[in-house]
């Protein structure tokens, strides 16, 4: 393990200029150990601790938080919500947290707002200079107006929330569900379906003598889109190429359709 003596902190430390940046960074690589005395600062615009880090010095990073997003846009698609951004630059960025609120109808909004809600993450491409674009895409979004937001997150912990961009997912008139896709399938399908108003919903698979196979969905969900994921090898190792039946309940609405697994 290497030992860097604070007398020598200034000489041995690795402080780099990226002029591609603009900005100074330090790199306390991976088995290094630092101990910085109560009178000593570290200071850079990018301070990156991979060793260990004692004593009662302090650390002073005077960069603004390390990504800039130069756009942040929704648009909806079939139901499904795509989300898709932009950053010019990326120091330390660790990645994107996507949360999701609902708006509550003016007599609703007392005591119901800044109900934010994580429902995904986007990997981050630490450090660039050069535009980078990313895409999430939010499959389940409840019925009425939505409010999407980021939350930048850097390898330090650090984050910064995004401007909020804001949809409206027009209610849906009757029940549906839709084929499954892809079809055939092996080993996965997804399968969509539709609910006009808060409903108890449970979707099961039978095969094609009607013995049951799994259930996927059974529980209260929201007016709106919604997608469940259907994979063969979660039941009991995989299932034979043959013709399967789904079954969704919802209220009074009961649908059957079929699908086809092919190996």
């Amino acid at each position: 393990m290497k030992m860097i003596p604070i007398v020598l902190l200034l000489a041995l430390l690795f402080l780099v200029t990226d002029k591609s940046l603009s900005q100074s960074s330090m790199v306390f690589e991976t088995g290094t150990t630092i101990e910085v005395t109560g009178s000593a600062n570290i200071c850079a615009d990018v301070i990156t601790i991979q060793g260990s880090y004692s004593g009662d010095g302090t650390q002073c990073n005077n960069a603004p938080l390390p990504v800039e997003l130069i756009s942040f846009t929704a648009f909806i698609l079939e139901g499904k919500v795509t989300l898709n951004w932009e950053t010019a630059t990326e120091i330390n960025n660790y990645g994107f947290e996507v949360e999701r609120q609902p708006i509550p109808n003016p007599s609703q909004r007392e005591g119901n707002n800044n109900i934010w809600q994580k429902i995904g993450f986007v990997q981050g491409h630490g450090n660039s200079n050069s535009p980078k674009s990313y895409s999430f895409t939010d499959a389940s979004t409840p019925a009425g107006k939505v409010q999407y937001r980021l939350k930048q997150i850097d390898f330090d912990g650090k984050y910064e929330y995004s401007e909020e961009v804001e949809v409206f997912i027009e209610l849906q008139a009757n029940y549906s569900l839709n084929q499954n896709y892809p079809n055939p399938f092996n080993p996965s399908t997804i399968i969509r379906y539709g609910l006009p108003k808060e409903s108890f919903v449970k979707i099961t698979v039978y095969d094609i003598i009607g013995r049951e196979i799994a259930v996927l969905v059974n529980g209260l969900q929201n007016a709106g889109y919604h997608e469940v994921t259907f994979d063969t090898q979660s039941v009991g190792g995989g299932l034979p190429t043959a013709i399967y039946l789904y079954k969704i309940s919802a209220g009074d609405f009961i649908q059957v359709k079929k699908m086809i697994i092919l190996k």
